[in-house]
């Protein structure tokens, strides 16, 4: 039975629709914010899928062209694998709703979000984090929601609760954050230096607004929500822990997971399988299940540990970081290197800076954003875990590390106008073992003043983790997490900065929500962080970006052209500009507005381009002294070029003050001479002398 339902939401209408499409699914929600469109689904199948110890879940954000008017470009007309912006609005969709699924479902679920519309005044992404919530809640699928998501901008210092794409475009803050009724769940945000009390306040009143939607959620699964289907438990017997227990004592345990060297932990847990695989080879069902239990006894082990008796797996104190070292230009060549190295993770980050012709184009739903000059890209290869498989490009995680570490660095960027170049950061992952995104914003940070690009700020960024009790109260926040405090912990609170406020914050749980003395504390944590990492590790390494570019770095000048004379400098179908791009060997961009940029790596050439371009269009005024170049011969005069595309002529009477017979008694082809400009002559033509420029 169809029914709709709906709610103001900051502003604007959001209807949602039970009942009208997709009735096949588990549950499905037809979203309407303002007039954008999208179709949230849930379904999971009847069964567990065998053989696997995680909950299959996946989330799918498909961004339609035709939702804004577009067919997409390119030989093959159809959407193709999806965009950067739709891997990291499907992983920001992920998180909050992953927590509230049973941990010992097995079942495979799938959220399904398609764009089929999009108001630029309504958030697609919001809609759809709205609709999975809406989906899976009142679908069978098993489910300890609802949650609600809101977004957040900052304009002038005031917050702006769903901010539209122009909004968005203009504000220092961009923040979502997802509630459960009573708890924060997951937060995600980007911001322009934001104190850390500002950011605070922001979570907060997005999660005031996040408690009127999960009414009007909870208006809806009263309605039409369905009953949660049984399901197969995959938890491990109770039988088996206690017959592991016998041959691997609580102590035994402790002593294998109490090192700093993860190798030497993975070396005597192995052991302890053997051990066990051993005492259980007669029983083929146990066997099966040791990996699990075993995994569930190190976390049961690990998290006693740290929550009783606050002792952390590698000996540290809970607000002690890791062995820090940072150094730049390890690698020759390139126009700026650095490694931060924390502990076991370690990460090399590689500059490389080109002009702006070479910034990334983005042909996406947001019609505002259609390139950016700055690109972060992370790379995990397998041998930085000790693994081994084959690489086959960058996955979600990747590509959302790497934007996390973007969206930390771009505020302290330089404008277009201060260092008109393209500007790519590669992370090379060469150990890990915690929290690599953070490394890698603090080696890009300095990767990117080696390469003179003058930054406004240093930025650095840590993770703190969290281990909870059974009581709200009863917690422990740890400062740079390594792996197994992140696997067997509650939390992954990444926050980046200057010495001035937040840059960007990634928040990942594995419970049900967060209270708010754990999100002030975390922040609070991770800013004593950040200062001690910049003061003790960065600044020694590099204090401040270097003055200029290196030596293989393409060098920029920028000039400005009156925009009427773009046409002079391009030429027809481009034979000009071609023209100064083969004389010299450089670069030439040239914006609708008239700045151009001349880009290269030989000085000389660049100034000739440059003068060139100076010459073609500057008008021919009495008085302009010239130098030009003999490129034709005739009996009355000598034809000089002077730039590509801008000539004039020497009457064979204005050659020499001597008398000549021939043009051919003082000139050759190849000629370069200095001539001065006479202005027009009686028929309006302009003409050029060198004999008046002698005297």
């Amino acid at each position: 039975m169809y029914k709709s339902f709906t709610m103001e939401l900051a502003g604007r209408t959001l209807t949602v629709d039970v009942g009208r499409v997709a009735k096949q699914a588990n549950g499905a929600a037809f979203m309407h914010y303002g007039e954008t469109t999208v179709l949230s689904t849930a379904t999971a199948s009847e069964k567990p899928r065998e053989g696997i110890d995680f909950f299959p879940l996946s989330v799918e954000y498909e961004e339609k062209m035709y939702a804004v008017g577009k067919i997409p470009g390119g030989f093959n007309k159809r959407e193709g694998k999806a965009s950067e912006n739709a891997v990291l609005t499907s992983r920001v969709i992920d998180r909050p709703m992953r927590p509230l699924f049973p941990k010992d479902y097995r079942n495979d679920v799938t959220l399904n979000n398609l764009v089929m519309s999009v108001d630029p005044e309504c958030s697609p992404e919001l809609t759809a984090m709205l609709g999975s919530a809406i989906a899976t809640a009142i679908s069978d699928i098993p489910f300890d929601g609802p949650c609600a998501t809101t977004q957040v901008g900052m304009i002038d210092g005031e917050f702006i609760i769903n901010p539209s794409q122009a909004q968005m475009k203009v504000s220092d803050l961009k923040l979502t954050v997802a509630s459960t009724r009573s708890k924060v769940i997951m937060i995600e945000a980007g911001a322009n230096e934001i104190p850390e009390d500002t950011m605070i306040e922001a979570i907060y009143k997005a999660h005031e607004v996040n408690q009127q939607v999960i009414a009007f959620i909870d208006g809806i699964v009263a309605e039409c929500g369905k009953e949660k289907h049984t399901y197969t438990s995959c938890a491990i017997p109770e039988q088996l822990f206690a017959a592991i227990r016998e041959v691997v004592s609580p102590d035994d345990m402790e002593k294998a997971v109490f090192t700093d060297e993860k190798q030497v932990r993975e070396e005597n847990i192995r052991k302890l399988k053997e051990e066990l695989e051993e005492k259980f080879a007669d029983n083929e069902e146990w066997l099966g299940l040791i990996d699990e239990a075993v995994y569930q006894y190190q976390k049961k082990t690990v998290r006693k540990m740290i929550l009783k008796d606050h002792k952390r797996p590698d000996g540290r104190e809970l607000t002690q970081i890791r062995p820090l070292a940072a150094e730049v230009d390890i690698i020759p060549r390139v126009h700026g290197s650095a490694m931060f190295t924390r502990g076991q993770t370690q990460i090399c980050n590689v500059t490389t800076l080109a002009p702006l012709s070479e910034a990334q184009k983005l042909d996406g739903l947001d019609e505002l954003e259609t390139g950016k000059r700055y690109m972060h890209h992370y790379n995990f290869p397998s041998y930085s875990v000790g693994e081994t498989k084959p690489s086959r490009g960058p996955g979600r995680r990747e590509i959302g590390h790497g934007a996390l570490a973007e969206r930390a660095l771009l505020p302290v960027l330089p404008s277009e106008e201060e260092f008109p170049y393209a500007i790519r950061s590669v992370s090379e992952t060469f150990e890990s073992n915690g929290s690599t995104s953070m490394a890698s914003t603090c080696s890009s940070c300095m990767s990117l003043m080696a390469a003179g690009v003058p930054i406004k700020k240093m930025v650095a960024g840590i993770s703190c983790g969290l281990v909870t009790g059974d009581a709200d109260d009863d917690y422990v926040l740890l400062t740079d997490i390594q792996g197994l405090e992140d696997f067997f912990g509650d939390m992954d609170f990444k926050v980046t900065g200057t010495d001035a406020g937040i840059t960007a914050i990634q928040m990942d749980i594995k419970i049900h929500g967060l209270t708010r003395p754990i999100v002030e504390g975390a922040i609070r944590r991770c800013q004593e962080a950040r200062m001690f990492i910049m003061e003790t590790c960065m600044k020694p390494a590099i204090a401040e970006p270097r003055k200029e570019v290196g030596p293989y770095a393409p060098k920029i000048i920028q000039i400005q052209i009156d925009p009427l004379k773009i046409g002079d400098v391009v030429g027809q179908r481009g034979k000009t500009i071609n023209e100064i791009i083969d004389r010299t060997g450089v670069k030439i961009d040239i914006t609708d507005d008239g700045f151009v940029s001349v880009c290269g790596l030989e000085q000389k050439k660049m100034n000739e381009a440059v003068e060139m371009i100076r010459i073609i269009t500057t008008d021919f005024e009495e008085g302009l002294v010239l130098t030009g170049k003999v490129v034709s011969i005739k009996e009355f005069g000598a034809f000089l070029e002077f730039a590509p595309g801008k000539e004039g002529m020497v009457h064979i009477s204005k050659i020499s003050k001597e008398r000549i017979n021939h043009v051919e008694d003082v000139l050759t082809l190849g000629d370069v001479v200095k001539v001065v400009c006479l202005g027009k002559d009686k028929m309006g033509r302009i003409s050029f002398s060198i004999k008046d420029l002698q005297e």
